[in-house]
């Protein structure tokens, strides 16, 4: 398994216990009020290693608050109304590629679920759960239910939000990683790392309704606002995959770079759906595909190892966590360059923007 753990691992960086800790105890040391900021809009940052998640002014560049929330906090999102963000919480090892995984500590499953972290309160609420080693997810349009993907299981569960509980779990690929909604909330994509497939989830169903292959290593999704296409990243191709989101097909294949060197992580579409985005891991770069052609328009140096991305209400910036360095590169997508590095917790992984 191949994310931002296997090159803090490789880099023989040490998970700090003091960084994990339980959700009573996230509750308890989380501050109540936030000191004052004036910032239009706020960015959160999961903390893969250190645990815990940074509140960051979007105007002044600065950690407003740092909340402790458990192990390994890595997808982020935020519900529909933007009251609550939830964030997914793992007690798996952190392990480097290639590991011999029986020399890994055993994983702890007490530490497994979903941070339900209050905005306006800034703490976590409770932690609910999510099903064995969730990584990624994704909300219901409605707000009531989650997705999430279940590494270890090689599995999809489907959680009712107010219960807590899991309605249902349905197996797939292996590794299964990134998780979307369609536009029309009806279906469901989970992708497969180690099997390089996308699973099409009928929620209401309760089944998987098609898979089809996209390439290697698949970890994120993004449609056009109309649903007729999705973009998925293919890490191991050095590609990012244009897929028919109606006839469940792979179209064409976009190339960013060499295969090993340039590796698409995250994919991130502008509200319009003119410009896609995609991190690129040890290619330290995010690219800009114009959805028009399909073609790489520029790319833009973030940091080391940049992961999630995210975009500024009005879209004019974007923010790149960069997990090795443990800063936030901010990037003015008007001259496409880097204007400021922000200084997170340990192992940044996921980022979001929301309006205060």
């Amino acid at each position: 398994m191949c994310k931002l753990g296997c090159v803090l691992f490789a880099l023989g960086l040490t998970v700090l216990s003091t960084g994990c800790t339980s959700s009573k105890t996230a509750e308890k040391t989380a501050p109540q009020t936030v000191p004052e900021d004036t910032s239009p809009f706020r960015l959160y940052v999961t903390n893969e290693v250190s645990g815990d998640l940074s509140v960051i002014g979007a105007t002044t560049y600065k950690v407003i608050s740092t909340i402790p929330l458990g192990k390994r906090p890595r997808g982020i999102h935020p519900s529909p109304d933007h009251k609550t963000i939830y964030v997914a919480l793992s007690g798996s090892p952190i392990a480097g590629p290639d590991v011999d995984e029986s020399t890994l500590p055993p994983p702890d499953k007490t530490a497994d679920g979903i941070g339900v972290f209050d905005v306006t309160r800034n703490k976590v609420l409770r932690i609910i759960h999510g099903g064995s080693d969730p990584e990624n997810f994704d909300v219901s349009k409605d707000g009531t239910q989650l997705y999430i993907s279940n590494e270890d299981a090689e599995a999809v569960s489907i959680v009712d939000i107010a219960s807590g509980n899991v309605i249902k779990s349905l197996k797939l690929g292996a590794q299964p990683e990134g998780v979307k909604v369609t536009p029309d909330g009806k279906h469901v994509w989970i992708t497969s790392e180690e099997t390089g497939t996308i699973a099409v989830l009928d929620p209401v169903a309760g089944k998987i309704i098609a898979t089809f292959k996209v390439g290697h290593r698949p970890r994120s999704v993004a449609f056009l606002p109309d649903g007729s296409r999705a973009y998925i990243n293919a890490e191991n191709d050095g590609t990012v995959v244009l897929a028919d989101a109606r006839k469940y097909r792979m179209i064409k294949a976009i190339p960013l770079g060499k295969p090993g060197m340039i590796k698409p992580m995250a994919v991130l579409l502008s509200p319009d759906g003119t410009k896609l985005y995609v991190s690129t891991g040890r290619g330290h770069q995010v690219f800009t595909i114009d959805t028009a052609t399909n073609t790489v328009s520029g790319s833009v140096e973030v940091g080391a190892r940049p992961w999630g991305i995210a975009l500024s209400p009005d879209a004019k910036t974007l923010y790149s966590a960069n997990g090795p360095s443990n800063d936030v590169s901010v990037v003015d997508l008007a001259t496409n360059t880097v204007t400021k590095k922000i200084k997170a917790g340990t192992g940044p992984w996921g980022v979001i923007a929301l309006e205060r």
